[in-house]
C-alpha cells in the first residue's frame, strides 16, 4: 500500500469542506468536474430503466446493446471502426487505466506517462511494480512532449505509454505530428498505447484525433472514455474502454474479480446520453469557453503570475515561478486564507513545481471573485524565506 498514491484533488475538497464547516467562504476551482446538472433526457431515460426493472446484474463487459452504441459514436465521433465485442463498460473511467496496467505491466516494466498528468498514471504503475518513466511536458511547448526526449526514453523494458489529450491538468492538446511520433514508436518497438480522451469532446478549436485512427494502431490502442465529463455524470460512474481484442477476455476477469459489472439502469441512461441531444454538450463548452477567457485574463493580469490559454478540458494551469512562493505554499495559503481552493501543480508530478491548477467549471462571478481574492493574497502576503 505505501506504493499507491492519492488524487489530490479530493484531498483539497475535504480540507475545504472542513472550512465551510467552520463558516468560511470557500471557491472550489479545485476538484474536475462540470458544475452543471445532467442533461434531463438522460435522467429520464434512467428513470424509465428503473420503473423497467433494470436493477439487476448485466454482463461484466457491458450490455450489449451499449457497446453497440459506443461503437457507433466512436464512428461519428472519432472516425473509427470499432467491433462492439472489444467495448468494455466499466464504473467510472478509471477502471479502464486500471485494468490496463494489471494486465500488461510485470514487475521492472517501465510506463511512460505525462508529468505534468493524472496522478493515477503514475500511482498505479508504482502499485503493480512498474517503473514510471516521466514524458515532460514543457510551458514553451504549450505543454506538449518533446519528440527527440521522448524518444530517448523509450528503451527494452518499455512496456506502455499513456497519453491524455485533451490534457489535465494543462488543457494542452497533442498535435498529429506529436501522435504521428507515439504510433511510430509503439509500431516500431511493438508497445500498447493508453490514450485517455476523456476531454475529447471539450476541445474549443479543431477537431479532436485519436490515436487509435493512425494505420496499424487501433489493434495496439486502448481508448480511453467515459460520460463523467461530457454529459455531465460525475456521480454516475460510468466509463468505457476499447481494447486491443486479445485483452478482452483479462479485462473481463479483473471485472469479474472486482466490481462485478456496471450499474444496469446506469447504461440505459448512457446510451441515451450517446445518441441523444448534444445541444447541452455544446452549451457546456460554450459556457467554458467564456470562463476560460475570464479565467486566463485574470490570471495573467496577477502580480507574478503568467498563465497560456488552454485548448481544451476545463482547466487554467498559471505559472507562479515570479510570486517567490512553492506550488504548494501559494495552494495552501489561498486555501487557509483567501478561501480559493486549487491544486499545487505538484499534485500532478515532479515537473507541475512552479504552477497552479485552476478547474474553470464554476461560475463566472465566482471565477471573479477568487480572482480578486487572489490578487489581495498576493498584494500582502510574503513567501517563506527558504535555505
Amino acid at each position: 500500500m505505501n506504493h499507491i498514491g492519492q488524487e489530490t484533488a479530493f484531498e483539497v475538497l475535504v480540507k475545504a469542506k472542513a472550512l465551510e464547516a467552520q463558516g468560511r467562504s470557500v471557491i472550489h476551482l479545485e476538484i474536475g468536474e462540470p458544475d452543471f446538472d445532467t442533461p434531463g433526457h438522460i435522467v429520464a431515460a434512467a428513470q424509465q430503466a428503473l420503473e423497467a426493472g433494470a436493477t439487476h446484474y448485466g454482463p461484466g463487459a457491458g450490455l450489449p446493446e451499449l457497446r453497440q452504441a459506443v461503437a457507433r459514436y466512436l464512428k461519428k465521433w472519432r472516425g473509427l471502426d470499432v467491433d462492439p465485442a472489444t467495448v468494455v463498460i466499466t464504473p467510472g473511467a478509471k477502471p479502464i487505466m486500471f485494468f490496463a496496467i494489471l494486465a500488461l505491466i510485470n514487475p521492472g516494466d517501465e510506463v511512460m506517462y505525462p508529468d505534468p498528468g493524472f496522478p493515477i498514471y503514475e500511482s498505479m504503475a508504482r502499485f503493480v511494480g512498474g517503473t514510471p518513466v516521466p514524458m515532460v511536458l514543457r510551458e514553451e511547448r504549450h505543454f506538449r512532449f518533446d519528440p527527440d526526449e521522448f524518444r530517448s526514453r523509450v528503451t527494452d523494458k518499455t512496456r506502455l505509454i499513456i497519453i491524455n489529450s485533451p490534457h489535465n491538468p494543462t488543457g494542452g492538446v497533442l498535435t498529429r505530428a506529436d501522435l504521428e511520433a507515439i504510433a511510430d514508436v509503439a509500431r516500431e518497438r511493438d508497445l500498447i498505447v493508453l490514450s485517455d480522451e476523456i476531454y475529447a469532446r471539450l476541445l474549443y478549436s479543431g477537431e479532436h484525433v485519436s490515436i487509435a485512427t493512425f494505420d496499424g494502431m487501433l489493434q495496439r490502442t486502448v481508448l480511453l472514455d467515459g460520460w463523467s465529463k461530457t454529459w455531465a455524470m460525475t456521480g454516475w460512474r460510468l466509463g468505457f474502454g476499447v481494447f486491443p481484442r486479445e485483452l478482452v477476455p483479462h479485462v473481463e476477469r479483473l471485472i469479474s474479480n472486482s466490481v462485478s459489472c456496471t450499474a444496469s439502469f446506469a447504461q440505459e441512461a448512457a446510451i441515451s446520453a450517446l445518441e441523444g441531444p448534444q445541444d447541452a454538450v455544446d452549451n457546456m463548452r460554450d459556457e467554458f469557453a467564456l470562463r476560460r477567457h475570464a479565467i486566463v485574463a485574470g490570471l495573467n493580469a496577477l502580480p507574478g503570475v503568467s498563465c497560456l490559454e488552454p485548448e481544451g478540458a476545463f482547466y487554467a494551469f498559471p505559472n507562479i515561478t515570479k510570486t517567490g512562493f512553492s506550488s504548494r505554499e501559494l495552494a495552501d495559503r489561498l486555501l487557509q486564507e483567501a478561501g480559493v481552493a486549487c491544486l499545487s501543480g505538484t499534485a500532478f508530478g515532479e515537473y507541475g513545481e512552479g504552477f497552479l491548477r485552476f478547474s474553470y467549471a464554476n461560475s463566472l462571478e465566482n471565477i471573479q471573485e477568487a480572482l480578486q481574492r487572489m490578487r489581495a493574497l498576493l498584494a500582502s502576503a510574503q513567501p517563506v524565506a527558504r535555505t
